[in-house]
């Protein structure tokens, strides 16, 4: 896999101190990840779980180890905490290895536009506890989950590229469908009335690339199911990206066109999605 060059990247909801954390993957990202500047869009460290369950792999630790490096680097990297990482939200303003700690952040892309980024936690409905995806039931999330990590480790051996089963059965439950169309919409009406042009988050573990009456709903995504990122290139242009052994490019929006990652691609179907150019994401010339 070669360098991936960008202006900007954002991730979010990597779960780390849990079985489900794909690092393996992220670290492999990190690795090729060259940015100015890099956003931790919340759900780093699953504190939460780990008051429960202590699980901690050594590539958890070779994660943290690599964003410290990065910001010694010179690389900005803006921390926004999650719902389950939510007891660093007191240390906001402040830094920590060189780790800015944010409450929320304003992105202004390289072409000007302006996006709002946070977590996506405050968008849940009261109704739901404010616990993220409860549309499916806690039992049954994480039934899934299991099933992923198993299918993960069968593919692994077998020498087969990751498939997300989690994703691909939540992609087809129409209860779970409407549940993210009524999220994303409550997203980009709270970015309208704000007055900007899209919004970045992540949280739900669907990433997306959407333009929702005028505004630019943007999800990250996920590495505990998706393994995606968002980045931003040299001209403004988001592009939604899948990281494992065959990288693929889910969706893209720039100012004069919005390709948008329907529910097929984020379930990574070989029609849906077209294996990752790399070239796509070189600085432009």
């Amino acid at each position: 896999m070669k360098t991936v060059y960008c202006r900007s990247a954002f991730i979010s909801d990597v779960h780390l101190g849990t079985a489900d954390c794909k690092a393996d993957y992220l670290l492999d990202f990190l690795r090729h990840l060259h940015c100015e500047t890099l956003y931790l869009v919340g759900d780093i460290i699953d504190m939460e779980a780990l008051t429960k369950r202590f699980c901690w792999h050594r590539t958890h630790s070779a994660v943290v180890t690599e964003l410290l490096a990065m910001a010694q680097r010179g690389i900005e990297i803006i921390y926004i905490p999650g719902n389950h990482d939510a007891p660093l939200r007191q240390l906001a303003g402040q830094q920590v290895g060189g780790v800015r700690i944010a409450l929320d952040a304003t992105h202004i892309g390289a072409d000007g536009r302006r996006y709002r980024v946070s977590h996506g936690d405050e968008f849940d409905p009261e109704s739901n506890g404010r616990h993220g995806i409860l549309w499916l039931g806690d039992a049954m999330h994480r039934l899934l989950c299991w099933g992923n990590r198993r299918l993960y480790a069968l593919r692994q051996q077998r020498a087969l590229p990751y498939l997300p089963l989690s994703i691909v059965i939540k992609s087809r439950i129409s209860q779970a469908l409407a549940y993210i169309r009524a999220y994303e919409q409550r997203v980009a009406d709270d970015a309208a009335a704000r007055g900007y042009d899209g919004h970045i988050c992540g949280h739900i573990h669907y990433g997306q690339v959407r333009r929702i009456d005028g505004v630019l709903y943007l999800n990250d995504g996920d590495w505990v199911e998706h393994c995606t990122a968002l980045i931003e290139d040299h001209v403004g242009a988001m592009q939604l990206i899948h990281w494992s052994e065959q990288p693929a490019l889910l969706g893209r929006a720039s100012r004069e066109l919005v390709l948008p990652s329907p529910a097929t691609a984020l379930a990574l179907e070989p029609l849906a999605c077209r294996h990752l150019d790399l070239a796509d994401l070189h600085p432009a010339t």
